[in-house]
């Protein structure tokens, strides 16, 4: 069955997989989604002794349906190999009450490795599929891991660019100093003086601005995506639910259809739209639990069907997760409202001239899947200690904000079933603040260097060759712009 795409907002042109991955975001503002969502024929005990590549093809190719069998195992050989430091790629663990699903073992130590690794090798085949000579422009913002994971993919492949906007003060030092020293010719990387929802309203502001494109065609460029508003990030994302799936299944954790709950750290909202997806093409998943920080829109829009960016904006100890305007809810929107386009386009008006929209109660329905809540930074500090305390397992932030909802929903609710979190990064990219948890007055003297040691020691693992290459690596990108500086950062860097 082909796999049609078309846009969230209401241009009802459909498009194939491979169109869609190349022009990322659709003309009138809107995301690709697909027509509708293929079911998972191979049933999951038939995949137990699949690799993961194996798994990945088996959810792909469902989604992926103009690429050849040949075209799409080729990109997923491509990324998911060696740079990857564990045979399992994306490793289980039991800590506590829950499973964590380990997606921070790529070259850039963060879960976006897990998508992004592919994306480029998806934008070149869809580019000759499609007859495309034009040079593909990638633009992205970033709230700290996309843009690394985004360069790494992209450095130096031919015929592309890429160019990576992220909040100047936003992002943790680790994060800023894996992105100004990224290695590659046609890797760009821009600091703005804002927070990461500036940083994406100016990137769809890009994507949108006609003369731009114009002044991009005459040069022989197109503007594309590498965030998870380009379907190709999407759906590489739902691979790693079902194999966590099939691994519990493969160790005798759990048996054939028995059901798990999901919960993910969350801040754009496609990571734990990934999950959903997954449980739309059939797979046992229970509760979607859908883990905010400090800032909580997304749990208060799953209590109360109200989405309201209208509030403080917070900087964290989890700034990948420091969102107020989390696109990929977008998709989601589409889905409760009955693929209603006219819909989803009024809501986004109202979000941007408002900064509000609420969901009809009778809408609401389609949201019981989620569960939200969040944690703060006492709760995710609290969370850190406890876990290593009993354990000995430990946390990054982004991870430690989802186990701390994840033990608020046990108690709330009562509900015991297996449970899977999304460990989103290496507790390495955040030594700073896994260590102040675990120990204030012995680590908070010590230098970024002699952190990294410590954590070494304390978590009994090796430093990642993440961390190692930037220690001496030079700085290679260092502007900075405000916001209304965007476009013309854009045009210098592209020479236009």
């Amino acid at each position: 069955m082909d796999i049609l795409y078309h846009s969230t907002r209401g241009d009802a042109s459909e498009i194939t997989a491979s169109q869609a991955v190349l022009n990322g975001l659709a003309p009138d503002g809107g995301l690709y989604v697909p027509a509708q969502i293929p079911l998972l024929e191979t049933a999951p005990e038939a995949m137990t002794a699949m690799s993961y590549q194996e798994v990945a093809y088996e959810v792909m190719h469902r989604f992926l349906t103009d690429y050849t069998e040949e075209e799409l195992k080729q990109c997923i050989a491509g990324a998911y190999d060696s740079k990857f430091d564990t045979p399992e790629i994306a490793p289980l663990k039991k800590a506590g009450s829950a499973y964590y699903l380990e997606l921070f073992h790529g070259a850039t130590i963060a879960f976006k490795d897990m998508a992004l690794s592919i994306l480029p090798h998806l934008m070149t085949t869809a580019a000759r599929k499609n007859g495309v000579t034009d040079k593909i422009v990638i633009l992205t913002a970033t709230s700290g891991d996309t843009g690394k994971a985004a360069m790494a993919g992209f450095a130096d492949v031919p015929g592309t660019e890429i160019i990576v906007f992220y909040p100047k003060d936003g992002v943790s030092p680790v994060q800023e100093r894996q992105m100004v020293t990224q290695k590659g010719e046609n890797t760009h990387v821009v600091a703005i003086r804002g927070n990461f929802d500036d940083a994406q309203t100016g990137v769809k502001k890009l994507f949108g601005d006609a003369a731009l494109a114009e002044q991009l065609s005459a040069a022989g460029m197109r503007f594309s995506s590498a965030n998870s508003i380009n379907i190709g990030r999407l759906v590489p994302q739902i691979a790693y639910y079902v194999y966590a799936y099939v691994r519990l299944l493969a160790d005798g954790k759990i048996q054939a259809g028995e059901v798990i709950n999901v919960v993910v750290p969350t801040g754009n909202f496609g990571n734990i739209l990934a999950a959903y997806y997954a449980k739309q093409m059939g797979m046992p998943f229970g509760k979607l639990i859908c883990a905010s920080n400090q800032n909580n829109v997304l749990s208060d829009f799953f209590k109360g069907g109200t989405y309201d960016k209208n509030r403080p904006f917070y900087t964290s100890s989890s700034p990948s997760m420091d969102i107020l305007v989390s696109s990929n809810l977008e998709r989601l929107l589409y889905r409760i409202c009955g693929d209603d386009t006219g819909t989803v386009a009024e809501w986004m008006r109202q979000l941007t001239s408002d900064g509000v929209y609420s969901v009809p109660a009778q809408m609401q329905e389609g949201l019981a899947d989620f569960y939200g809540n969040y944690a703060g930074e006492d709760a995710v500090s609290e969370r850190i200690h406890a876990l290593y305390q009993e354990t000995g397992y430990v946390l990054d932030p982004h991870t430690a904000v989802a186990s701390a909802v994840y033990e608020m929903y046990r108690k709330e609710t009562g509900d015991d079933k297996p449970a899977v979190i999304a460990s989103t990064a290496s507790p390495f990219k955040f030594a700073r603040s896994v260590l102040h948890a675990i120990d204030a007055e012995r680590y908070d003297a010590m230098t970024d260097l002699e952190q990294f040691d410590a954590l070494a020691d304390v978590a009994g693992l090796k430093t990642p060759a993440a961390i190692e290459e930037i220690k001496t690596a030079p700085v290679r990108h260092d502007m900075v712009v405000d916001i209304p500086e965007m476009r013309d950062a854009v045009c210098s860097i592209l020479k236009l």
